[in-house]
């Protein structure tokens, strides 16, 4: 059994592989590091009680000056860090793909070149053959039409106060304390992804859950009363219709509803998924619900009823 001196300390890193088509050619941006003279991804140690995918976008924003928007998730990478004080060091790096949306391009920290290479010239460059992994992928996430996403975020509205202790009408329930702190943090989790359109229930715990970032973010809210219990409740199909305008739209969006709304439409989505990891997860919380304040992350190619799930991502509120 190992020893408290031999358990390895894990080192938590995320980062991006920012990706563009030109001239119909697939090219990569790489990040040269003076200080060790090599070539690899935009990445970076996440901050204390952060998520990992808002911690691949700010260190892409800080390392490059470009600002990403995330797309499906690719391969995770291990590697060892030698010891600290006595112990092995064990890092864990998550990627995602993602496209520029925009950003100043000022190098800062430890860069001083960004480069975008082809695929082939890119894999040459790159200095440690854990890296091509993450390429590898990307390039035959490419290949199969699974590389240029949209992104569906599916959000569960955060706590609110219960229905015992509320003595107003039920829609005009607000969140706790703990709802509204959940909000705050959701606001970087969206801002990662870069969702286009808002859609919610018109209830003020689905609204005010998403209305921080609508804020931040210079988006419109639009509410939709189909989306909300009573809607659901009165006329059953009118969420499969909002969820069918979303996904013939195509564009990136967060959709917060409520917890008897969200089997229809995960079931829908799970539909629309190949058989796997995805289709199951859908199905599963479907099933057994989502919780309160979680953000359901659900990359999509195509539109309307061509669209497909190529990938799902949970981002549940902590403990």
């Amino acid at each position: 059994m190992a020893t408290q001196t031999e358990r390895a300390v894990l080192v938590r890193a995320s980062g991006v592989l920012p990706w563009r088509l030109r001239d119909g050619e697939l090219e990569f941006a790489l990040v040269h590091r003076p200080q060790y003279d090599d070539w690899s991804w935009p990445k970076g140690k996440l901050e204390v009680g952060e998520e990992w995918a808002v911690a691949a976008a700010r260190e892409t924003l800080e390392e490059t000056g470009l600002r990403v928007r995330l797309g499906p998730p690719l391969p995770t990478s291990f590697y060892g860090l030698g010891t600290k004080d006595g112990r092995p060091q064990l890092k864990q790096v998550r990627y995602w793909a993602g496209t520029v949306t925009g950003g100043h391009g000022h190098l800062e920290h430890e860069i001083d070149e960004v480069r975008w290479l082809g695929a082939q010239e890119a894999r040459e460059r790159l200095s440690y053959r854990r890296d091509r992994e993450q390429l590898d992928a990307a390039v035959e996430a490419h290949t199969d039409g699974h590389l240029e996403t949209w992104t569906l975020l599916v959000v569960r509205h955060a706590k609110a106060v219960g229905r015992g202790s509320w003595r107003g009408v039920d829609p005009d329930r607000p969140l706790t304390e703990a709802g509204q702190r959940r909000t705050r943090r959701i606001i970087p989790l969206l801002t990662a992804y870069d969702p286009e359109h808002l859609v919610s229930s018109p209830s003020v715990r689905c609204a005010d859950t998403l209305a921080p970032y609508a804020v931040e973010s210079g988006l419109r809210l639009t509410t939709r009363k189909g989306l909300s219990e009573e809607g659901f409740e009165a006329a059953p199909d009118k969420a499969a219709k909002h969820l069918g305008a979303v996904l013939a739209r195509g564009a990136g969006t967060a959709l917060c509803t409520h917890g008897p709304v969200l089997p229809g439409i995960l079931t829908t989505l799970a539909g629309l998924a190949p058989a796997g990891r995805s289709a199951r997860m859908l199905t599963r919380l479907a099933r057994q619900g989502m919780d309160k304040g979680e953000v359901l992350a659900v990359h999509l190619a195509g539109t309307g009823p061509d669209a497909n799930v190529v990938h799902v991502e949970r981002h549940r509120p902590p403990v």
